[in-house]
């Protein structure tokens, strides 16, 4: 069995946390795991081989550094050119399936979801496999615990093996409908998780959406290594539908079926079904890091650093960044979007970016910023290094906190250590690598007419993010 991990997306419903440039598959929310690595461990005990990691070209050192963090040897990070939903993606991955092995069964997850009981889950695994043996195309159907409006339903027809076929598909319900659907005990929720031969997967694909199994066949024709990454070709796969493998195929397969799941699984799907699933103190409330809680209930409260008190409030979502403060009723979290939207039309950093943006480098954090200045605090892990680059608008004065820097300017190349400075002038060729065992902590002024991150001029790049 093959695992196969979408990580895609840039999900907005847990803003501030999760941004365009850190969605929350990549945020520690449920434990001290970030999602998408609590994902991979959640497949210890089951019988797989190297997982491929689907995600797109924005998030590649995102999943590597965070594979890299827990070990975890993988079978290749697929990258997408563009988003074109799970369909496509996971043709893909059935495509470079079969290409490197035999007929594999792919275990296709979502990297952003929670399952509490782990030993259940790999039980429904055992099940679905016999399933997908026999050429059937499985997904996992949650027992639903509530009549829930924000999840589609799965009907649920006649036994089958371990699991029953699936009579139909539906879409998510308005209250009255979801509870009828849970009264009847013959709906689940679709939790977006499946199970199937890679060559059945494609035979369906083929016989439901040929179009797009025949430019994933195009686009992956001139597939490519890049450091960890698998690379397709970028103009024909930007020609594929947009469509999920519900619609695309799922809900039009004869040989659909379903594998019942009670295991504590939510999608953490805002900020109001986070505070569901977490532990929760004697007044309902759930605080992660520092707060003072004063006549609150069953609210949820999040900080990053700074000491959040909120006062006789009820049902309330407040998240601190170090950059943002989100304050919501828990029952209107689903309106984040519209802040959201306005802060990509408005071009706002808060959209794309935290405060601390991480590199594949190391990451910088911007403590302060002027008219014509701005400070950074940037690391460096051990024996990175940073583009050769060149500004046309701004000096760079750089302090050595902590560790030692290789700095060249110009020819010139030299070691600053602690306590240290050096200065780059306008328009001068540069770079700054950390030759030593530790991390390298460094302070940089920027000082000049235009101070944005677009004012870089790359020369080359062990990351390959050189202009091409």
């Amino acid at each position: 069995m093959k695992p196969v991990i979408l990580a895609g997306g840039t999900g907005s419903r847990l803003w501030p946390k999760s941004r365009a440039a850190l969605p929350k598959q990549f945020l520690a929310l449920t434990s001290e795991q970030t999602m998408l690595q609590e994902t991979l461990a959640r497949l210890n005990g089951v019988n797989a081989q190297q997982p491929i990691v689907i995600c797109n070209e924005a998030h590649r050192f995102l999943v590597a550094e965070q594979l890299r963090q827990k070990d975890i040897q993988h079978g290749g990070i697929l990258l997408e050119p563009v988003g074109r939903n799970t369909a496509p993606a996971i043709a893909l991955a059935a495509l470079h399936a079969l290409a490197s092995d035999e007929d594999e069964t792919l275990l296709v997850l979502a990297a952003d979801h929670l399952i509490k009981d782990t030993a259940q889950f790999h039980q429904a695994i055992t099940k679905a496999e016999k399933l997908a043996d026999e050429g059937h195309l499985v997904t996992f159907g949650i027992v639903p615990d509530c009549a829930h409006t924000g999840y589609g339903y799965i009907k649920a027809a006649k036994a089958l093996g371990d699991g029953v076929a699936v009579e139909q598909f539906v879409e998510k319900p308005d209250l009255a409908t979801a509870q009828q659907y849970v009264d009847s005990k013959e709906y689940f929720w679709n939790s977006g998780m499946f199970m199937f031969k890679a060559s059945r997967y494609l035979e369906e694909l083929e016989k439901h959406h040929p179009e797009m199994l025949a430019i994933c066949k195009k686009a992956i024709e001139s597939e490519s290594k890049d450091l960890d990454f698998i690379r397709i070709d970028a103009d024909t796969f930007a020609t594929c539908p947009d469509d999920s493998i519900d619609y695309a195929v799922m809900e039009k397969t004869a040989q659909a079926a379903m594998v019942p799941l009670d295991a504590g699984w939510s999608d953490v799907g805002s900020w109001s079904s986070l505070w569901e699933t977490s532990e929760k103190d004697e007044n309902g409330n759930v605080v992660v890091g520092d707060a003072i809680l004063e006549g609150v209930k069953n609210s949820y409260v999040n900080s990053e650093g700074r000491l959040i008190s909120v006062i006789g409030l009820d049902d309330v979502v407040v998240v601190e960044t170090k950059d943002s403060i989100m304050v919501a009723h828990k029952d209107k979290v689903q309106d984040i979007k519209n802040v959201v939207n306005r802060l990509k039309q408005e071009k706002r950093p808060e959209f794309e970016f935290h405060r601390e943006v991480f590199r594949p480098w190391g990451s910088y954090d911007s403590i302060d910023a002027g008219a014509r200045f701005q400070v950074k605090r940037i690391t460096v892990k051990p024996g990175e290094k940073l583009s050769v680059q060149m500004h046309h608008h701004r000096a760079e004065h750089w302090i050595v906190v902590s560790g030692t820097a290789s700095v060249t300017i110009g020819e010139d190349t030299r070691m600053v250590t602690e306590n240290e400075s050096t200065y780059i002038p306008i328009g001068e060729v540069h770079a700054l690598e950390n030759p030593g065992k530790i991390p390298l902590e460094l302070i940089e002024v920027q000082s000049g007419a235009y101070l944005g991150e677009d004012d870089i001029v790359r020369f080359s790049d062990r990351y390959g993010r050189t202009a091409k």
